[in-house]
């Protein structure tokens, strides 16, 4: 190309920048990382402090930590903030920071949390330092258009003038201090509240949820302290559970008023159920569930408690069209805990609309072929069992062979049931 060609190319360059529409360049700086969208200033006139009118921020360490700069992260940190604080015009509807790492918050946040709350907005997401718990100043209580709450690592005492967020759709606490009294006032004050995730570390007193709107509920922590009061639109549940006095777990209180309820997932992980000598679990709930996809990531099928637990809440769901488990075995079945999978012990039951249960990490041991006989045998419209085969790989083509011959001898009470096997790389579908 001509010399004079190439200068005429350039020369377009920064027009075609300074002539951008405002809502071209809007798109444009929301759409960068923070750190660029500040960089953009040294593009033309026009550009220079456009990004001190976005409406949307997210700010965490990729700002403040940086591999050659010597500067303390909190220091830089502190600094970020404050010329957010000092330049930034109009509302900010979104805003995100993860300061989860920093030594410190310092009270530079309780000012910026006050401007916030001036400022219009409404999906507020912040990560505070994860070994400190972080107290909210009551600020956060006035911001009036809230639409998504997000908070983690934190404690909360709203004021006793707090009128609730009568816009909130969305509210997420994890590892948040918060006594039981606050939250389900913080919760019923909530009017719009459709989803709703908690993750209490320490112990609560019990928690009566009382959401006319809910339709999604996340809990890990002592599933013994929910009670379900009034969520008659609920339809999503995940519950995860610490351990647990098998006593104090009372599933009938839990789902009190769950009548809409349609997708359940229970995770014992990591988690133990203890009881006095003696005690024994309830084989089903005193009303029936309305469960449709259950989802059970964590079975050991010789754990007593677990596994009636577990097998509690399938009898009660007759209406179950999904079944997924996850389940685990010791090397050597106790032949003594396995009497709760005998088909004879739901002679009372059939699965009349269960049409496909998903069965991960089976290792053909006692109490696995137990359970699929049970299906097999409980499930008149069942259209296929898809077996988890990844545990089997160890194993002799000769032990696995028989293993699946022993499995097309079970009785089927659906002609159509289907039995695949296959390896799902240790997948498992959560709610």
């Amino acid at each position: 190309m001509p010399r004079k060609g190439r200068k005429r190319s350039q020369s377009l360059i920064p027009d075609v920048l300074s002539n951008l529409p405002e809502n071209v360049i809007d798109v444009i700086l929301v759409l960068l990382p923070c750190k660029d969208a500040v960089r953009t200033s040294v593009l033309s006139k026009k550009w220079r402090y456009h990004w001190c009118r976005l409406t949307e921020l997210t700010l965490d360490a990729s700002l403040w930590k940086t591999t050659k700069d010597l500067l303390n992260p909190t220091v830089k940190f502190t600094k970020i903030i404050y010329q957010l604080l000092s330049l930034h015009e109009g509302p900010i509807t979104k805003f995100t920071l993860n300061m989860a790492f920093l030594e410190k918050s310092g009270p530079m946040i309780d000012n910026f949390i006050y401007f916030l709350s001036r400022n219009g907005i409404q999906h507020l997401v912040i990560f505070f330092p994860w070994y400190h718990l972080y107290k909210l100043p009551s600020s956060l209580f006035s911001c009036s258009e809230l639409r998504h709450l997000n908070l983690h690592n934190c404690s909360i005492h709203h004021p006793s003038a707090f009128q609730g967020f009568d816009k909130l759709v969305s509210l997420v606490l994890c590892r948040v201090t918060i006594s039981s009294e606050l939250l389900e006032s913080l919760i019923s004050h909530c009017p719009l509240l459709g989803r709703l995730v908690l993750n209490t570390p320490e112990v609560l007193d019990t928690i009566e949820i009382n959401a006319p709107v809910l339709r999604s509920f996340n809990f890990t922590g002592n599933i013994s302290s929910i009670c379900l009061k009034n969520v008659p639109l609920l339809v999503k549940v995940s519950l995860e559970s610490d351990d647990i006095r098998a006593e104090d777990l009372d599933f009938a209180k839990v789902f009190e008023s769950c009548s809409a309820l349609e997708h359940l997932s229970l995770n014992f992980f990591n988690s133990q159920i203890f009881a006095a000598e003696g005690y024994e679990a309830p084989t089903r709930l005193p009303f029936d569930l309305s469960v449709k996809r259950f989802y059970l990531p964590d079975i050991y099928l010789v754990d007593s408690y677990k596994l009636s637990y577990a097998l509690c809440l399938i009898r009660s769901s007759p209406y179950l069209e999904y079944l997924e488990l996850q389940v685990y075995s010791e090397a050597e079945d106790d032949d003594g805990m396995l009497e709760p999978l005998e088909v004879e012990r739901f002679s009372d039951v059939t699965f009349n609309h269960l049409t496909e249960v998903k069965l991960d990490f089976f290792g053909g041991k006692m109490s696995e072929m137990r359970l699929i006989k049970l299906f097999l045998a409980k499930s008149p419209m069942l259209v296929r069992m898809l077996i988890d085969t990844c545990y089997l790989d160890g194993e002799p083509l000769e032990t696995r062979l028989k293993i699946f011959a022993e499995v097309s001898k079970f009785v089927r009470a659906s002609p159509e049931a289907e039995v695949i096997y296959d390896k799902f790389k240790y997948h498992i579908t959560y709610i």
